[in-house]
């Protein structure tokens, strides 16, 4: 496989081991209400009655300097909600808050004030309230026009309504929500790679039709709605959110033990910018599979005679989906 991502400085297998490890000293921390820990999308919490909360952290990484170089920072806080709520809801929990971290090099209140615009227009799609949050200014630590951002969202479910992989069985339907583009994972591949082929953000790639900032800037997909109503519908087994690692590294995190994915390679519309960045990246096919949606920001197992229902309450929740393949005995995702 190729090895461009960790030539860009980011290493996935270190990245895995580093859950592992996580997870072992992170046991020793731990509560008799815990119910699922690090390793899932979300972690869960008894808070009694029959109810769960769930509760999800993470960042946008470097996609922050696509937003810093091109001078548009409004948009990076939608990102930030998606990457969080987008995980919460996985577990069939409704996201129901949110807190923000920033940190900056230098603080100045009128980006600020564009960074959480976004994180406020995130949270109104994902329908949570934003609590609260801190800003950090880091002099000496960070550039005085670096920034970083993360952040923190809480959901509710009820234990009977928790979706995950033991709902799961041979011959499930596996339906994709599609992406939006890049969503907010693999920018140090791409930064490197439009770093060496010269380009500039306002540059229109062939093929792109518009400039090269607006198609990375793109906002992550907000998938809350479209999921819980079809989850409360009873209608949905167990949802992947697609990031980091890709399909390959994610769909199985949704499915039980000794059940893999076999998937329809045809059967859904890879967005244009992902063959440009395999081109710029020179990435091969197994790469860009571990390192991008590929077009898909959500993936949904649901019983086979359900497809039909599925598609049609996610359309009038304002999203598509499309079926993609099937759930078999095995492990990992195949492709065809």
């Amino acid at each position: 496989m190729s090895s461009r991502y960790r030539q860009a400085g980011v290493d996935l297998d270190a990245a895995a081991k580093i859950v592992d490890l996580v997870r072992e000293l992170a046991s020793s921390a731990t509560r008799p209400e815990v119910v699922e820990g690090i390793g899932g999308f979300a972690g869960l919490f008894k808070i009694g009655d029959g109810r769960l909360l769930a509760a999800a952290t993470d960042g946008v990484g470097t996609k922050t300097e696509i937003a810093r170089m091109a001078g548009r920072l409004d948009t990076v806080g939608i990102d930030l909600v998606a990457m969080c709520a987008n995980d919460v809801v996985c577990t069939g929990a409704e996201p129901i808050l949110f807190l923000d971290y920033l940190a900056v090099g230098r603080l100045v209140p009128d980006e600020v004030a564009a960074l959480v615009r976004g994180i406020v227009e995130g949270c109104r799609l994902a329908g949570c309230a934003l609590l609260g949050g801190e800003t950090a200014e880091h002099p000496g630590l960070m550039e005085k026009d670096r920034l970083d951002m993360a952040g923190f969202c809480v959901g509710i479910v009820e234990e009977a309504a928790l979706l995950g992989p033991s709902r799961v069985g041979e011959g499930d339907a596996l339906l994709g929500l599609p992406s939006s583009g890049l969503h907010a994972n693999g920018f140090s591949l791409v930064r490197m790679a439009v770093r060496d082929a010269g380009l500039d953000l306002t540059d229109t790639p062939k093929g792109l039709g518009r400039p090269l900032g607006d198609e990375l800037l793109e906002p992550t997909s907000i998938y809350v709605p479209a999921v819980l109503v079809a989850s409360r519908r009873e209608l949905v087994h167990s949802a992947a959110h697609i990031t980091g690692g890709g399909i390959p590294e994610n769909l199985p995190r949704a499915l039980p033990r000794g059940l893999g994915a076999e998937l329809d390679r045809s059967a859904w519309e890879v967005p244009e910018v992902f063959r440009f960045v395999a081109e710029l990246s020179h990435s091969d096919e197994e790469e860009m599979f571990r390192t991008f949606n590929m077009g898909l920001g959500m993936v949904l197992a649901v019983p086979e005679e359900g497809v039909a229902d599925v598609i049609e309450v996610i359309r009038g929740a304002g999203s598509d989906a499309v079926p993609i393949g099937r759930v078999v005995t095995g492990q990992g995702v195949r492709l065809t």
